[in-house]
Formats: structure tokens, sequence, C-alpha cells
């Protein structure tokens, strides 16, 4: 063993005591939330109370949640804008009293235009911890597979898209992150953080396929699991110069790698013509490569999110990755950590109630004047919330929009499971259709039919003068069996029925007619994600195709793409 292995794992195993003995806390302070989160709130307040925001909303002269509640409205970004705008200008003191901003985090765009969220030590400090006892359990909990000290696959974007008035580097948190991390620790994650600054989409999954292809990875981590898919997509197509690349130690030089980085980049390539030849002779026998053939499933782990809309993406995993296990990273965005999830093969996770202070509106309540509000430990299991939290770092009782669901407890302290964004619905009849009850009933029925809608699809309402319908966008070669397609178009009509009842009211009263095929032509969605990506703004690697689409004019937006 190296010294600087030596070093890591003494390292390792003194950060992992600690940390769980971290999440035993955790575990116990789960049996009573609501002292934890009210003593979390006015700690948060009474730290704040000098701020510009603090002052405007009377911090200093709050004692309990319901004066709170009093003071401080629910609310979206907007209402949070004008002082995070101060606070890009250089003046922190308008929502932030308690030290700099070190980035401004970017969010993904997916819903509207890209937001600010301001990163404090404070908010590093919630992310590591939330991270750190995730890892720590996933790690636990796969022993036999001995992931602990093996690299980790792990992409990110640009930490420094650009600058604020005031300096402040304005970017993707996790490339950030990944650039702050300890020495001892970056060694472990194959691709390096330098790569978030590739824009050619070719370019980050080759370079990245590069950075691992003789390396013994034990998991791979990506936000959301269509990135896995194509990075499963970029190694089959470009087998042959990856392994020429490997043989010869080089990096491609028709791909598109500004020239510092690939000076950066190309010295630390070693030629490999032993690995190279192991390679191809998997490619010769089978004429094809997946990640299965390079990282046994037995061995390897996926971290991806799995709830909301990720199903049609998740279906295919297998058939690339193999049977390796997955764990949800957990309700997770720019604006922090909500929860964290400590079992594979469910979106649930545990709301992080020593990080942030959550408030629940139910999903019904959300449009009135006067909604219900509740604290973590008033929900109830089956429940369905809009998620409103506070944080020590700027946002108050703010509006996610999130829509989650309570799956159960861990003491008295729920587990939630993300369902979708609340702006991803229709409601052309009244029948209130979630993004949530497409992606569901999608995964229920299309298994049945061998539809695995590889390409993407979006269900999106359409007007009719005698009675509207929803229509199913797909790309033609993902209808290969006429006579299945169409079993596939009645069951998931009955289907939609199933997961919403008030789908299904509106089909029996004749208000809505059933589900009709929109065929697209091949290559359909990956030029119209590019095309949405680039009018909202965010990375690639936080988009997230709309699997919903509530405007009626979107048909006519795909006309042009029609097949």
């Amino acid at each position: 063993m190296g010294l600087g292995r030596y070093l890591l794992r003494r390292f390792g195993r003194v950060v992992s005591w600690s940390i769980q003995r971290k999440i035993a806390r955790f575990e116990r302070a789960c049996e009573h939330p609501e002292k934890l989160q009210t003593e979390l709130l006015l700690r948060i307040l009474k730290t704040q109370q000098a701020t510009t925001f603090g002052r405007d909303h009377h911090f200093d002269s709050i004692r309990t949640v319901g004066d709170y509640r009093n003071r401080v409205a629910l609310g979206p970004y907007e209402r949070l804008a004008p002082y995070i705008e101060r606070v890009a200008a250089g003046d922190t003191n308008a929502l932030i009293a308690d030290g700099p901003v070190r980035l401004f985090a970017l969010t993904s765009g997916t819903t509207a235009a890209r937001k600010l969220i301001p990163v404090t030590d404070a908010y590093l400090a919630a992310y590591r911890r939330g991270w750190n006892m995730w890892g720590t359990r996933m790690f636990r909990d796969h022993r036999p597979r001995r992931l602990f000290l093996r690299p980790i696959v792990q992409m990110v974007g640009d930490p420094d898209e650009y600058r604020t008035p005031g300096g402040v580097s304005c970017g993707n948190l996790s490339g950030y992150t990944a650039m702050m991390q300890r020495k001892i620790i970056r060694w472990l994650y194959a691709v390096p953080y330098q790569t978030g600054k590739l824009k050619d989409p070719l370019a980050k999954y080759y370079v990245a396929l590069r950075c691992v292809l003789a390396k013994p990875v034990a998991l791979f981590v990506a936000a959301n699991p269509s990135t896995l898919l194509q990075l499963a997509r970029v190694l089959d197509a470009e087998k042959e110069n990856l392994l020429r690349d490997l043989r010869d130690g080089t990096v491609r030089s028709d791909i598109d790698i500004p020239d510092e980085l690939r000076a950066w980049l190309v010295p630390r390539f070693e030629p490999d013509a032993e690995k190279a030849r192991e390679i191809s002779a998997v490619v010769e026998k089978t004429g094809r490569l997946t990640p299965a053939d390079l990282w046994p499933p037995d061995t390897t782990l996926i971290a991806t999110w799995t709830g909301g809309s990720m199903g049609p993406y998740l279906r295919q995993l297998p058939g690339v990755f193999g049977n390796a296990p997955v764990r949800d990273l957990g309700l997770l965005a720019s604006e922090g950590r909500m929860t964290i999830p400590f079992a594979n093969d469910t979106a649930s996770g545990v709301l992080d109630v020593a990080s942030h202070y959550f408030e629940f509106v139910p999903e019904a309540e959300m449009e009135s004047t006067q909604p219900v509000v509740l604290g973590a430990h008033e929900l109830q299991e089956g429940g369905r919330y809009f998620l409103l939290p506070t944080t020590a770092y700027g946002l108050y009782r703010y509006h996610i929009s999130d829509v989650v669901r309570v799956t159960g407890f861990l003491g008295r302290t729920p587990l939630i499971e993300f369902l979708g964004k609340g702006s991803r619905f229709s409601n052309l009849t009244g029948e209130k259709l979630s993004e949530y009850h497409v992606t569901k009933a999608v995964d229920a029925v299309a298994p049945r039919y061998d539809q695995s809608l590889g390409a993407g699809y979006t269900l999106a309402p359409v007007w009719n003068d005698s009675v509207p319908y929803y229509g199913l966008f797909v790309e033609e070669p993902d209808v290969a069996d006429e006579t299945k397609w169409r079993g596939f178009l009645v069951e998931l009509d009955a289907e939609l029925g199933r997961q919403n009842i008030e789908y299904a009211a509106k089909r029996e009263s004749g208000r809505l007619g059933p589900v009709q095929p929109f065929l697209l032509r091949p290559g359909t969605w990956a030029q119209w994600d590019k095309a949405r990506l680039a009018a909202r703004g965010g990375s690639a690697e936080q988009y997230k195709h709309p699997c919903l689409v509530g405007e009626v004019a979107f048909r006519d937006e795909m006309k042009k793409f029609v097949s």
C-alpha cells in the first residue's frame, strides 16, 4: 500500500467514526422534531435579525413560531430577489449577517429563469453534514462491495460562469464543492473538477470516460439518471477512440477541449496497452461496450434521483449498468439539501431537520389566501404537501414549488419523497393532472407493452372544439410494434384515471377524450431540450426533460417536428 493510500485510509476511518457519531445523534434528535426545529428557527432569526430583511420583518421581536408566521409571509424567489440583488451588488448585510457569500449557486432554470442562491459558510456546513451522513450510511450498508476508498465518478458543472457586480462567482454548486474539497478527498474523484469548464457535450462525456476507463470505479453519482445513460451511450459510440487513447496515453485531438485544459489534462494520462487489450477483447466478443463490462455491478453502486419523473430513465439503467444497487441522492437542489435517504430503491429520505426549518402546506391548500401551514411534527403518512424551507443563508418561508409525500417516519420525523414541481401540472377541464401522475402511469404500463420510450416523452393537452384530450409526444423509433403501441395507449389512458380520479371522472363524463399519439422525427427531443436549456439557462447536468407540459400551445410548437 502506497503512503498516499495509507494516509487516506487512516483519514477515512477517523472521519467515518466521527460522522457515524453524528448520525446517531441525528437519529436520536428525530424523536423530537418540534423541539429541534423550533430551536433552530429561533437561532437563525437571532443571527440574522440585524440584516435589512431581518429589520424589515422585525426578527428582534419574534419569540415563537406563530410570531414568525405573522411577520413573514410565504413567498417565492421573487419576494427575496430585491435583497439578493443587493447582496450581489456587494451589500451582504441586506440578507446575510454571518459572513461572506462564497458563491451564488445558479438554479437549473427548469421551470423558470435561473435564480441566485447565496452560498455561505452556514450553507456549506449544512451541505457537508448532509452529504457526510448520506455517504457514510451508504458505504456502511454496502461493506461487502468494498466501495470505500475506490474511485467515484461524478461529472460537475462550471462554478464560475460569471461574476456579480460585487465580484462573487455565480455557477454550479457541485463544481464549487468539488473544487473546495480537501486534496486527500479530491483524490477519490476520478473526474477532475476542472472538466466542469467543458461546454461541448461530447467533450464533457468523452473526457470523463477517458479519466475513468482504467480505474476500479466504485460509485457513479449523477443528479439525473439520464446523465448516466448518456455516459453509457458515449462509451459505446466512442469505444474505438477511447481504447486508442488508453493505449497511447492520449486524448483525441478533434474534440472541443480548451487549449489550457488540454495542456493540463494530457500529461496526467499514462499509456496502458495491457488494459486497452483487455477491454478490446470484451468488445470483440460482444460487439459493444457498456459500463457493466468495465465495472462489475456486484462491486459498484449508483447514486441518482429516483423520484418524480425519473422512472423512464431508471428502467434503462440495468441494460447498461447491470443490477448495481441504486440509492437516491435525496431531495437536493441549489437551495439546499432537504432529505437524507438511508436505504436503497426508494426516493424517500428523512427530513433534514437539523439543517433547515421546514413548513408544509397541504397540496390542496396552496392556492388559498390563508392556507393551512404545518410543522414537520404535524404531517400525516400518505399526505401530499408543498415544502417551504427557512435556511441560515437567507431563504425564508421559501416556496420552492416542490410537492412531496410522507411515506413514513424515523422516530417522529417524516420520511418524504419528491413527487414533482407544483408548476408541472395541467388543468384543461378540472382534472388537475400532475407530472407525478403521468410518470407513475407510464412507469406502470410501459413494461407490460415493452415500451421503453428511451428517447423521452411528453404528455400535453390538445384543444379540440368537440372534445379536448391529451397528446403523447414520442419519437417515431420508440414505436416499434404497432399492435403493442395501440394497447399501450389504451392502457395508459386507463392508468391515468387510476392515478388521478379527476382525470377518470372527466374521461367518464366525456369532457376529455382518450390519449392520442404524436410521432416525432428521430432526434427531436435532443434538439428541443437543447433549445429549451439555452433559452432558460442552466447546466445540462441539472436539466430535466418535462414529462408533462401544461400549455395547449405545445402542440403547435411541436408541429415542425411531427414525422
